[in-house]
């Protein structure tokens, strides 16, 4: 009898805790008279009888299972007038704590804690405060679906110790540092993670279930905070910076070497309770990481990743529609005009980013949910130095004075949705041609969130010598959470849309539909911790006149194994298609079928050395065209201090068919082999959290060798080429970085940077088969070699203001 009161019992408290684990959790708010000392020591009488926040609940690896006694979380939060205070104990083993060394903004091989606030309780938007164990900070802002925006960041304080019971750490965060309202009594939303590296484990205070679509919408509840008001928000940082570069030019009357000297400033202003202001004047952008250039045989542009913060930090409503694409502004304009360069012309330099002036960005969201943004930057013209027949030099200008300008309107809506206005304009000095797109858009998510519809029309309207009009709409419906998940896409664009003056745009004048589904299990079993599967159906056609693109299909399978391994198997199968891209002159080709599989290993990341990679098969059904590509890296940490990372691909192509140049009105196509070889070493070395070393050095290898030439016949099919023989339409190209770069923050929001960039380009030289011959060629090419300090300051005007009440 005893027996089964005792089992009784047991059920009765599994039943309890499961069932919490499903409710919202709720953490009262305490005001402190006292501020603690922010030193990981959490001996301040201030923290005593403050409301403890623990039991965390796993997310993974066993999602819904809360942590034990000797591994538990204490979390306890404190405000008063000026900051919020966190004070957190991490109970473990001292030995067994994962404490890396990494730059700002990086987790690393480390544990880490995490106080995640939503101080408008909108439960959409939020920001996070996260602190590794080596005292590294990361900060983060969360939007409605849960996308991360790592590139915010906040000035705050941060201190962490490792003693004999695990770890602590203890925060202070500045209202200056967040956005809310005014009220006398406010409740905001809250959650708290903690991560443990080397199990791969993470959990939250209040349960995030991953089968549940959102990540904000999941979050607990700090109740009563009282009579606190928003601080004036406004900090100012100030920089000079000094850059010399030496390429060998070696022409008459143009230097080798080259200095300048540039001094500007960043302003960030709290307009109101909700919405912030923030300005780059004169911005220096050119201790940024190089982008990867390859060599590109594709109808379509490179789609680069944007290193600027300026234009990654914040960017959230600006990002909606998918009509912004940052690199547009200095980096990669849209326009050029070379109509003042003759054939008979030699570019001596070619300026190939603008030179950004200002940049300005408003953004905020109301009390009743209406994010409003407003973005606007303006470039100089570009010009490049041509040398005519005679020995010459002159300037012509490439691309003129050009202003970019935003304006989105986002209202919140029930249940996480939202609708969306956003209107993007370019405009340009002289006789080149404005553009504009606008796009209503449109998210709608049931009560539980367990189901979707969105989508959205667009228009672009391009004003110059000849003007034109485009559209575009999308939409999709499905659902999104669960075990099993489906959707259903079409998207259209006519002939004339054309966000590319802003956006990233690839083509036209397509009714592209897709099916997907997927079964995800969550819950670990024997051999598992979680996997996902899925399979997608696409089928295109062209929309004006409407006609037969391509179907295809993919599927794939990915697990992670209980030693923290994973991994992922993909298969691929295209059919026959209609391309009209390919040609280059709007012509028909018809693509032939082709197919693929794919495998990737991923390792336990926590290990000392670890390494993986994949292979990769595609088979096009032409001429026996193949396609192979090898990837293996392997990652090395000598200590908390040192690391070394090293990327190596193969990439060879045999008998592949593709566009090679045009002969008058006519495509000509060309079966062809080619091999590509990107190599990177990085390597890290920090001395404190506050500073370190980083270097990448990369060598990108590509060639492209023709063994036969098509002619692409009316009828979209190759027949052989028996025009004049055609030369120069092989490729070699080749090019060579290096970045190094130091980092010091000597102060909260100042740094002083030093970096070091080598970088090397060439076009068809050192044709070979040869790896080594190639990268000897380029080490020995010219250099262009620069060397720059940066240093910035920041001013916060609250401190300024008390330090001159003090004097």
């Amino acid at each position: 009898m005893k027996r089964c009161i005792l089992l009784f019992f047991i059920f009765i408290c599994a039943f309890s805790q499961a069932q919490d684990i499903s409710k919202q959790r709720q953490l009262e708010a305490k005001r402190t008279l006292l501020s603690p000392k922010i030193d990981g020591v959490l001996d301040d009488e201030c923290w005593n009888n403050v409301p403890i926040a623990t039991d965390f609940i796993q997310i993974r690896p066993n999602p819904g299972k809360i942590e034990t006694q000797n591994r538990r979380t204490e979390m306890k939060v404190l405000y008063n007038d000026v900051a919020i205070y966190v004070y957190a104990r991490m109970y473990d083993h001292p030995d067994s704590v994962s404490h890396e060394l990494v730059s700002r903004d990086n987790i690393g091989n480390a544990d880490f804690i995490s106080i995640i606030v939503d101080p408008f309780y909108d439960k959409m938007n939020g920001n996070g405060f996260f602190v590794t164990a080596a005292g590294v900070q990361f900060d983060a802002k969360y939007s409605q679906v849960g996308d991360e925006d790592a590139n915010w960041n906040a000035v705050w304080e941060s201190a962490v110790k490792i003693d004999d019971k695990g770890w602590t750490c203890e925060m202070k965060i500045p209202y200056s540092a967040l956005r809310f309202s005014g009220k006398d009594v406010q409740n905001w939303g809250l959650n708290f993670s903690r991560r443990i590296q080397r199990s791969n484990t993470q959990t939250f205070w209040n349960f995030v279930d991953p089968k549940v679509n959102g990540f904000i919408n999941q979050e607990g509840l700090w109740m009563g905070i009282k009579d606190v008001k928003p601080p004036l928000r406004l900090s100012f940082s100030p920089y000079i910076s000094a850059y010399v570069n030496q390429y060998p030019v070696n022409l008459p009357g143009v230097k080798n070497t080259s200095s300048r000297f540039n001094g500007g400033m960043d302003v960030k202003y709290g307009i109101n309770n909700s919405f912030t202001l923030d300005m780059t004047l004169v911005p220096d952008f050119g201790q940024v990481q190089s982008d990867n250039r390859i060599l590109n045989l594709t109808p379509f542009e490179v789609k680069f990743n944007e290193n600027r913060q300026f234009f990654t930090e914040g960017t959230e409503l600006f990002n909606k529609g998918d009509i912004f694409y940052s690199k547009r502004i200095g980096s990669i304009p849209s326009y050029y005009n070379y109509s003042e360069v003759s054939s008979g012309d030699k570019i001596v330099k070619d300026q190939t980013e603008a030179k950004v002036l200002n940049a300005t960005k408003i953004s905020g969201r109301t009390a009743k949910g209406l994010g409003i943004g407003i973005f606007n930057a303006i470039t100089n013209s570009m010009e490049t130095e041509v040398e005519d027949a005679q020995g010459n030099l002159r300037m012509v200008e490439t691309q003129p004075l050009t202003n970019y300008n935003i304006l989105v309107f986002d209202q919140s809506l029930k249940n996480n949705s939202s609708a969306t206005f956003i209107n993007t304009n370019v405009l340009r000095q002289g006789s080149a041609y404005d553009a504009n797109v606008s796009a209503l858009l449109f998210n709608l998510n049931n009560k539980g969130n367990k189901y979707f519809v969105n989508g959205g029309g667009k228009m672009s309207y391009l004003r110059g010598e000849e003007s034109s009009t485009g559209y575009s709409y999308t939409l999709r419906f499905g659902k999104q959470s669960g075990n099993f998940t489906w959707s259903y896409n079409q998207v259209y664009a006519d002939d004339k849309f054309d966000p590319s003056d802003m956006g990233f745009f690839t083509n036209n004048n397509f009714l592209d539909q897709r099916i997907g589904i997927g079964y995800n299990v969550y819950k670990p079993s024997k051999w598992y911790n979680q996997f996902e599967s899925w399979l997608n159906i696409t089928y295109s056609r062209r929309a004006i006149p409407s006609a037969y693109q391509k179907i295809g299909t993919n599927a794939g399978y990915w697990v992670q194994f209980k030693n923290q391994w994973s991994a992922e198997l993909d298969l691929s199968w295209d059919r026959k298609s209609n391309d009209f891209y390919e040609a280059r002159n709007g012509q028909l080709y018809r693509a032939p079928e082709n197919y693929g599989i794919s495998l990737y290993i991923n390792p336990n990341r926590a290990k000392a050395y670890n390494f993986g990679g994949n292979v990769r098969y595609f088979e096009q059904q032409l001429f026996g065209g193949k396609q192979y590509n090898f990837y293996f890296f392997q990652n090395l940490r000598l200590n908390d201090k040192i690391a070394f990372g090293l990327d190596l691909n193969f990439n060879p192509n045999y008998n592949y068919v593709n566009w090679v140049t045009a002969h008058g009105d006519q495509a000509i196509f060309s079966k062809y082999d080619r091999r590509t070889v990107e190599n990177s070493f990085d390597a890290k070395y920090t001395f404190t959290n506050l500073m370190g070393l980083t270097v990448v050095l990369r060598h990108y290898w590509s060639d492209r060798r023709n063994k036969e030439f098509y002619l692409l016949k009316p009828d979209g099919h190759l027949t052989e080429y028996q025009g004049a023989p055609l030369t120069g339409m092989d490729r070699n190209y080749n090019v060579f970085n290096i970045d190094l770069i130091y980092t010091w923050q000597f102060a909260p929001g100042s740094t002083l940077s030093v970096s070091y960039k080598d970088a090397a380009e060439t076009y068809d030289t050192f044709y070979t088969q040869r790896y080594n011959k190639n990268l000897s060629g380029i080490l020995n090419a010219p250099q262009n070699n620069s060397l720059s300090v940066k240093v910035l300051y920041y001013v916060d005007y609250l401190d300024l203001k008390k330090k001159r009440k003090k004097a």
